[in-house]
């Protein structure tokens, strides 16, 4: 064998040697602001595997799902890696259309035990499977104005220690500042029927996928709250979301709001940045914990690289340094246990008037039900809320709404 042809088998055995995903490209769809994530991980990514380039496809969130949704269904322009909120992981799970990482090669049960217990439980399917890998957390808080507080004579402790005080609290508020005490009866709705879940129980179904409406104390609670709050001008009929909810925030117009730990972040960035100092952070009513949104990443059952796409995706949810500089970032609070032990979270808040609310969001995240989800969840809460509108403003009666919803998400889930 001469000189060039031992070079040319050497070269060849040499290639074959290299690991299968050297020199690849990852297609990786998100929407803002999780794309700042990934934003965040490609130069760290990047110092472990040099040779795996990182391709960002951004959309706005609507425009996000409708793509995934299409790409999932013709099989046809797949990403090898895709973000996901937790109000759509649900659906695309039971769209067959996603990777089940419980399996091998992936193994991911191995991760479990390092990640927070309810988001672990909110990525798995129905048959118990995992399939995606969560990135943040959005433990339940309620947010408020303490200076809209100060002025109407309210303290914290009527805010949490019952529902009634709550509600007591928010007419002193109206009278004193003319405030809301809540954007809309759908926010004080929300707040209630994730109280006092317990492990396994669903929102809205139960475990065998049955709805839970009709009857439900839970519900009806929910509603009978909701309809005091708007009867007695506490309830603004402002949009999550909208233009007008954003002017609600910027113009004293909304003291409280109930939703994951994340909205100080949009607070404090692009809601309402020069209200900077006056909000604060407190735990939810009469003792409740509950997880207000998460984001989670998948990888398609036909994409082409998928051992690499896991690298990347674990690289996400399990690498202490990514966590930790994705939640400097994003204010996205991690979902790995051991991102939560950082000193950051020990940091003063300055939007927050200095106070060290991480410490009391990391404390609520442990105390959040692990709850199930369901593909049918975002079908019930669409429901629910127009039974809800009917009752506030058509004054129908509360158990005859949540009966009319039990039959039509029952009659939607058969679809």
């Amino acid at each position: 064998m001469n000189k060039v042809v031992r070079l040319a088998v050497a070269s060849a055995l040499c290639a074959a040697a290299l690991p299968s995903w050297a020199a690849v490209t990852l297609t990786v769809a998100s929407f803002p602001d999780l794309d700042r994530d990934v934003k965040t991980a490609i130069p760290l990514y990047k110092k472990l595997h040099p040779d795996v380039e990182i391709k960002l496809v951004s959309r706005e969130r609507v425009d996000h799902v409708n793509a995934l949704t299409t790409q999932l269904a013709s099989s046809s322009g797949l990403p090898d890696v895709m973000g996901l909120e937790i109000g759509f992981v649900g659906r695309f799970i039971a769209s067959g259309g996603l990777e089940d990482l419980s399996k091998a090669p992936y193994n991911a049960g191995q991760l479990q035990s390092q990640i927070t217990g309810y988001s672990w439980a909110q990525a798995k399917g129905a048959n118990g499977d995992v399939y995606a890998l969560p990135v943040d957390i959005g433990p339940g808080t309620m947010f408020y104005r303490k200076d809209l507080l100060d002025k109407a004579g309210v303290t914290e402790a009527d805010l949490t220690k019952s529902w009634e005080t709550y509600i007591a609290a928010g007419k002193k508020i109206k009278a004193a500042t003319g405030a809301y005490l809540v954007a809309s009866p759908v926010d004080l709705k929300d707040i209630y029927i994730r109280s006092n879940l317990k492990n396994g129980e669903g929102i809205y179904f139960d475990k065998s996928g049955k709805p839970i409406i009709a009857g439900n104390p839970r519900f009806e609670n929910a509603f009978k709250y909701a309809k005091e709050a708007q009867d007695a001008g506490i309830a603004g009929n402002i949009k999550q979301w909208s233009n007008e909810w954003a002017a609600g925030f910027q113009h004293d117009q909304i003291a409280t709001q109930a939703m994951g730990a994340w909205l100080n972040g949009h607070l404090a960035h692009w809601l309402a940045p020069d209200q900077g100092g006056k909000w604060r952070s407190c735990n939810l009513p009469a003792g409740a914990f509950a997880s207000w949104g998460g984001s989670f990443y998948a990888i398609p059952a036909k994409s082409t690289h998928k051992a690499e796409a896991y690298e990347f995706v674990k690289f996400l949810a399990a690498n202490r340094e990514q966590q930790i500089a994705a939640f400097k970032t994003l204010d996205a609070f991690p979902s790995l246990k051991a991102a939560q032990d950082d000193p950051s979270m020990s940091e003063p808040l300055p939007y927050l008037g200095g106070q060290k609310a991480r410490e009391m969001w990391r404390d609520a995240a442990k105390h959040v039900p692990e709850i199930p989800i369901n593909k049918n969840d975002g079908v019930a809460e669409d429901i629910i809320n127009d039974q809800l509108d009917q009752v506030v403003h058509q004054g129908k009666d509360i158990k005859a709404a949540l009966a009319d919803a039990q039959a039509d998400v029952e009659r939607r889930a058969r679809r």
